[in-house]
């Protein structure tokens, strides 16, 4: 089958899904009310229910009186004993695997994904991709890339068979569909190494220049993928021209290595820097990249962007391992309102709301009430309505709400990017992200340390002296917000300090998945709790900057 049939075929069974959602986006209250209905006839009378005593009868009104807002710890011993007696604890949903989720730091969560779930993302999936092929008809034809969820080398036995790539999230059908127009095959993840997946990864992307999709959870993750590249240019070659792993091949015996003598002669006349010339060399049909653009992720988004400018780029919605809050209409991010339930806190209030009653110009907390069986789970995003599609609201991230408190500070990660984007940053200087590191200060002090990404081939007083003044700024800006102030004045926290080097990005993103956090779902945030030892290397500060001048 040619890439351009599969493409065919599957855009047309997308219409179905499609077409139902575009109904939907003018019978929003029904649509809800219909999805609790069916959800409450599958939790009702479940072992892991009965202490709420949920009802299938329940109204809407009902379930937001009597059933409680959750947090993951609300759930956590339930699905424990689900995973380890196989019984039905959560909803009547046979469960087909369970998806593994990082924490803010490096703890594990083990989402369910039962036949419903799996169903009510293809409900979101499909109208996204629906609207994809229509407004982009370049990725029609070509190959795409769709990322998996990557883990650590020393995980992975433990989540093997739960490896997620957003291909899975379509039904069956679909699915094979969308197989057939890849140009990585999942079975990459079977790799014995993260290394070794990702090395096959550029292999089989380096051999196409057919190439007119890259989607993406995190535009980190792509660009050091593509800084890989330039890393293994040598051993890629040697693959691509005689269609062997070489010394990985142990590892990757289950892969037919790609060969491409086209791909091998552009990797060999390139100097292994990563520009925009030889991207569109490369892959001369790149028609789209999809990946997060906001927030935190907006300025690596636009590096992103800079090296492979041939192609269109369309922001993420919402997702999580949890469910869908929003999907991609064109430029808009609207509500997935045929997959889940969906509630709102309002930010300012705490009102509980019904997606219903949203206003322009709210900022709100979602609520989520899933196939997987966690009721009313709260997120930790926070989300402005800024449109309206039809009747559903368009809803843009602000940032993670749930920000730090290592001493009564309360710092939120909203004022921690109004932060970043309010400092003065030295030319070629540019922020990670906020550590709210317990150790970050002097003798192992609470601390808050921005990491910044710094230039290559600069002086270490250069160094020092950028790492000085972002300190500086950073202290006086949150010397402004009265808890932080009053921790610096009773002693409780040390001076704001500065971590400023080359490839600060990528010394962050190391130390994130040392930590086990998954990666390629590592979204760069504005604000991060880091318990222990700081990534890669002490801190310079304000004071500390002082006493080397002095």
């Amino acid at each position: 089958m040619t890439n351009r049939l599969g493409h065919t075929l599957l855009r047309g069974i997308l219409q179905p899904g499609r077409r139902h959602y575009l109904r939907c986006t003018n019978a929003l209250e029904a649509t809800q009310r219909s999805q609790l209905r069916r959800l409450l006839g599958q939790v009702s009378g479940v072992t892991g229910h009965r202490q709420h005593s949920v009802s299938s009868g329940w109204s809407w009104e009902q379930f937001a009186e009597r059933q409680p807002v959750t947090e993951f710890a609300d759930w956590r011993t339930l699905i424990e004993a689900q995973r380890a007696g196989r019984t039905p604890l959560l909803t009547s949903s046979p469960v087909m695997r369970y998806q593994p989720t990082s924490g803010s730091t490096s703890a594990f969560k083990w989402i369910p994904y039962t036949q419903q779930f799996l169903r009510e993302l293809d409900a979101a999936i499909g109208p996204w991709l629906g609207d994809l092929y229509k407004r982009y008809p370049g990725v029609r034809g070509g190959a795409h890339y769709w990322s998996l969820s990557w883990v650590p080398t020393s995980m992975r036995q433990a989540v093997r068979g739960h490896i997620n790539d957003d291909m899975k999230l379509l039904s069956g059908g679909k699915r094979w569909l969308a197989s057939r127009t890849q140009a990585v095959p999942d079975a990459v993840s079977l790799a014995a190494t993260s290394d070794d997946s990702l090395y096959a990864t550029l292999a089989y992307l380096a051999s196409r220049r057919d190439l007119t999709t890259i989607s993406v959870w995190s535009p980190t993750f792509a660009l050091g993928l593509l800084e890989k590249l330039g890393l293994w240019r040598q051993e890629l070659i040697e693959t691509l021209s005689t269609g062997s792993w070489g010394a990985r091949q142990e590892s990757l015996q289950h892969l037919r290595a790609p060969t491409s003598q086209g791909g091998a002669a552009i990797l060999r006349h390139w100097n292994g820097v990563p520009q925009a010339d030889f991207f569109r060399v490369l892959w001369p049909q790149l028609a789209l990249i999809s990946a997060w653009d906001t927030a935190g992720a907006t300025r690596w988004a636009q590096r992103l962007h800079s090296w492979l400018p041939q192609a269109a780029f369309q922001g993420k919605g919402l997702w999580a391992t949890e469910g869908v809050v929003t999907i991609p209409q064109g430029d808009q991010h609207v509500l997935a309102a045929t997959s889940h339930v969906y509630e709102f806190e309002d930010a300012s209030s705490g009102e509980i709301l019904p997606p219903w009653k949203l206003d322009r110009g709210q900022e709100v907390v979602p609520l989520i009430s899933t196939g997987s069986g966690l009721l009313r789970y709260k997120m930790s995003d926070r989300l402005v309505v800024d449109d309206f599609y039809g009747q559903l609201p368009c809803l843009r991230f602000l940032g993670r709400n749930d920000g730090s408190d290592m001493v009564g500070e309360k710092i939120s990660t909203i004022l921690a990017q109004q932060t970043l984007d309010a400092l003065a940053w030295p030319a070629g200087v540019g922020p990670v992200t906020i550590l709210a590191a317990d150790q970050g200060g002097a003798a192992g002090h609470p601390a808050y340390v921005v990491m910044a990404d710094a230039p290559e081939g600069k002086s270490p007083s250069q160094y020092t002296q950028w790492a000085a003044e972002i300190a500086a700024q950073l202290e006086e800006t949150l010397q402004a917000h009265f808890h932080y102030k009053l921790a610096r004045n009773l002693g409780q926290l040390d001076p704001a300090r500065c971590l400023c080097v080359p490839h600060a990005q990528k010394v962050y993103l190391d130390a994130c998945s040392a930590r086990g956090m998954i990666e390629g779902n590592i979204k760069i945030e504005a604000l991060r709790s880091w318990p222990g030892d700081l990534p890669g290397a002490t801190p310079v500060g304000r004071d500390a900057a002082a006493e080397a001048v002095l």
